[in-house]
């Protein structure tokens, strides 16, 4: 979350021009890259140190970042690595500015979030370049973003192996926060297990299936997609686009508890055997026993007059409209 002293600053430069935060600990980079790009009409930001850089981006939220991959104290990789494991910073573009041209460092480099990089000495041209194409791309993924958040679209970008976020739209963050908590890196086990399943099914051509994780009468469901050929910037390394959706049918429950005479808790437990699920599902969902599902069951049917699951769910749904719609 952004301190909310930083907001004037970050307000007064979004009003200008992109922001370009530069990292570099050797005043002659930073003297060259700062002429060209205040040339190029870009508002330029400095930092000498990987501190100073953390710190910076948390504030302003620059619209990229110039980071130098060799620097004492805490180096280009990890700050790469921190920006990219924040949710605010995630999907700001790293340039990495470097003089180490060996594959292990390259890799390195992507590996740690950054999305392209140039050798040292700095070639201004070429910079500006690279940042003109980055800045368009994040601008088009950004408007991307905005717009499924607009149409209600929770959606993000993992990876496959360790069940990471890429990226996010804010709808998407604020849902995993409200059902699961925790971070703004990783997904929940059940997720993590189930995307890994899900996408070795999709490769062998199977047919789809969402997952459901239910919270009382809330639920999300997530469904899986297959990234297009060209986002797979890791070769192909198991990225995969989710779609959440989030149902809340309290009203539902809240129905069947005036018109049959139930409790909350046996509406509730009706309500998920309408939905086909066993004493043992739903006493996981509402976070009790299954002997107590079967007590609560016990008096649904007293109280409707049926004595099977099959009576109980067929008078449920024909007094309730609501249970018969998808």
């Amino acid at each position: 979350m952004k301190p909310e002293h930083s907001e004037p600053l970050a307000d007064a430069l979004r009003s200008s021009a992109d922001v370009v935060l530069v990292v570099d600990d050797v005043a002659d980079n930073i003297a060259l890259l700062n002429d060209a790009l205040d040339e190029a009409g870009y508002t330029v930001l400095v930092a000498t140190s990987g501190e100073a850089a953390l710190a910076l981006a948390a504030r302003v939220l620059p619209d990229i970042v110039l980071l130098d991959a060799v620097m004492p104290g805490i180096d280009g990789f990890e700050v790469a690595r921190r920006l990219k494991a924040d949710a605010e910073t995630a999907a700001i573009p790293i340039v990495f500015m470097t003089g180490l041209t060996e594959t292990e460092h390259v890799v390195a480099a992507f590996a740690a979030g950054g999305t392209d990089y140039v050798t040292k000495p700095i070639r201004p041209r070429e910079v500006l370049a690279r940042i003109a194409t980055h800045l368009q791309t994040a601008r088009s993924q950004q408007q991307a973003r905005h717009a499924l958040d607009a149409f209600g679209h929770a959606t993000l970008v993992v990876r496959e192996r360790d069940g990471r976020r890429i990226w996010q739209t804010a709808l998407a963050r604020q849902l995993l926060a409200d059902h699961f908590g925790g971070g703004e890196v990783g997904l929940p086990p059940e997720v993590v297990f189930w995307v890994a399943r899900e996408s070795l099914r999709r490769r062998a051509g199977a047919l789809p299936l969402t997952l459901t994780v239910a919270r009382g009468a809330r639920r999300i469901t997530f469904a899986l997609h297959a990234m297009p050929e060209h986002s797979f910037e890791d070769g192909g390394d198991g990225e995969w686009l989710i779609v959440m959706r989030e149902s809340d049918d309290a009203a539902i429950v809240e129905a069947m508890t005036l018109a049959f005479g139930v409790t909350a808790r046996e509406s509730e437990v009706l309500y998920w055997v309408v939905k086909g699920k066993t004493n043992r599902d739903i006493g996981d969902i509402l976070g009790t026993s299954p002997r107590t599902v079967t007590k609560h069951l016990e008096h649904v049917f007293a109280k409707l007059g049926v004595e099977t699951r099959t009576a109980a769910a067929a008078l449920a749904m024909s007094r309730v409209g609501a249970l018969a719609r998808p």
